[in-house]
């Protein structure tokens, strides 16, 4: 199909992924999904200094974690290839030779020491951003100020240098993006990028528009922080004749801080006790280990509907939304301009909702391997009857096993300040009461347990609300949980007798 959208997500192995690059992996994934086209990954590795071992691996693993699955990437091709920036270096040189031969790029052969001082020479002329443009390059060592001859002479020679585009002096630039609309830009405010480095490999800028062009990308979704850049690669489709096939442009809203000041950034997680990467990373050269959203009991489904309502919204109240159910909702046009807080509550609410929506039979294989890590062996009933009380009340799954070990160990310790105000006469003698009663059970459910305990305090004369949280205290330790019937329902009347005996022996002393 010759006009089948085709979009890319194009990372950097630089480190670990950042939760903002998952939004933009999202985004794409989404939008080429709604549009019946292709999402392709491609790895942007033409910086080798900043390359970081092990960071493409994290990118493949988070996104896979996550559900977003490129149709083409390094690990499947799909006819585009090759997909690694380093593996396409001498498909760029022809081009930078195109734009050469077309007087739109030149040979640079500065030194950094001459560029250093370049941009002193500006700032001491008061030059508020000191660039290298159609002013100075006058006055700079290049092919366009140098004769020919002495050109080739130190190309010949095998001096470094580094081809620039040729910026116009005095040109508007202009794009539509999909998100802000009409952008337009002085040709007068870019400088010359360098397209082709002293090592021969490209440049971003450069290897970016020749990759899209060659992948027949469509549409190019990515971070705010590229759109300066925007006008510059236009300049690019331009001058390589491919302006019929430009992508279409949207530059998605930033990620703020928490506070709304800024844009976030690891320390800013750091600061507020929260992940910035998707999964564990172990830095390769501090050994600093970073803890990623999965390995903080993330589900994958809920960190998917979190990062889709960070710049998006459906236009409705809904919030809910699984993968298939925001490829139907999703559009661009529906995507905000203004950046957008990053609120880890939010974050949490979204987990603790996909928590409530999973099966006990799911839940309990969460706290079926907790059980198991700490060398207990427990029936899959008992575990389903367990999350079933405790899934209103947890926000990861291993919760349930922090949350609920009171089903698995009688009380070491008991709420001080519970036993401090309920423990007394009164709730030693409706134990002893409650505990005749269902030793004389076969089985419990929680509304017999209920009725029970309901016979126990009147025959004493007594109100339930006065011993309640004593009678809780008792048997799990502590003043507040679920619906204590039902736990001592799945406790049994024998290992809730021993936990009676067992609190009235310790507790003694506290008798008023």
């Amino acid at each position: 199909m010759e006009n089948k959208v085709r979009v890319r997500f194009a990372p950097s192995p630089t480190g670990p992924l950042h939760i903002g690059g998952v939004r933009t992996a999202l985004y794409n994934y989404l939008y080429a999904r709604k549009m019946g086209g292709d999402f392709v990954l491609r790895i942007e590795d033409t910086d080798q200094s900043r390359y970081v071992p092990g960071a493409e691996a994290y990118i493949f693993e988070a996104l896979k974690w996550l559900g977003i699955t490129p149709d083409e990437s390094p690990q499947q091709d799909g006819g585009f290839g090759p997909y690694r920036q380093s593996e396409r270096k001498e498909m760029y040189r022809q081009y930078a030779d195109k734009l050469l031969e077309e007087g739109k790029a030149y040979y640079a052969f500065d030194t950094q020491e001459e560029l250093t001082a370049m941009r002193e020479r500006l700032k001491a002329a008061r030059v508020v951003s000191p660039q290298y443009n159609a002013v100075t390059r006058t006055s700079m060592k290049n092919s366009l100020t140098l004769p020919q001859d002495k050109v080739q002479a130190r190309i010949n020679s095998g001096e470094p240098y580094v081809i620039r585009i040729k910026v116009p002096h005095k040109e508007e630039i202009r794009l539509n993006d999909q998100i802000r609309g009409w952008v337009m830009v002085h040709s007068a405010s870019l400088d010359d990028k360098v397209l082709l480095k002293s090592d021969g490999m490209p440049t971003y800028h450069l290897a970016n528009i020749v990759d899209d062009h060659l992948m027949k990308i469509t549409h190019v979704i990515r971070g705010e922080e590229w759109l300066p850049s925007a006008p510059l690669h236009v300049l690019l489709y331009q001058y390589l004749g491919w302006e019929d096939t430009m992508p279409t442009f949207a530059h998605l809203p930033l990620i703020l801080k928490p506070d709304g000041n800024g844009k976030l950034s690891k320390r800013d997680a750091d600061k507020n006790g929260f992940p910035i990467f998707p999964l564990n990373w172990e830095d390769p050269t501090t050994k600093e280990l970073n803890v990623g959203y999965k390995e903080s009991g993330y589900l994958p489904e809920a960190m998917i509907n979190f990062l889709a309502f960070l710049g998006w919204n459906p236009g409705t109240h809904e919030e809910m939304f699984s993968l298939e159910a925001l490829i139907e909702a999703f559009s661009i046009q529906r995507i905000g301009k203004s950046g957008t807080k990053f609120d880890i509550q939010k974050a949490r609410w979204f987990n603790q909702q996909y928590i409530k929506q999973k099966s006990n039979t799911e839940l309990a294989a969460y706290l079926k391997d907790d059980v198991h890590q700490n060398g207990i062996e427990a029936e899959q009933g008992m575990l389903e009857q367990i999350v079933e009380q405790l899934k209103e009340r947890v926000t990861y799954p291993g919760d349930f096993w922090k949350e609920g070990q009171y089903f698995f160990f009688p009380p070491k310790q008991y709420d001080v300040k519970v036993v401090s105000k309920k423990w007394n006469e009164d709730a030693v003698a409706v134990l002893l009461r409650f505990k005749e009663k269902l030793s004389e059970q076969r089985a419990l459910d929680g509304d017999l347990v209920r009725s029970l305990f309901q016979e126990s305090v009147e025959e004493l004369s007594l109100k339930p609300g006065k011993v309640m949280q004593a009678v809780r205290v008792a048997i799990t330790g502590v003043g507040a949980g679920p619906d204590l019937m039902q736990i001592i329902a799945i406790l049994g009347a024998s290992e809730v007798a021993h936990r009676i005996d067992q609190a009235i022996d310790q507790l003694s002393t506290h008798v008023s």
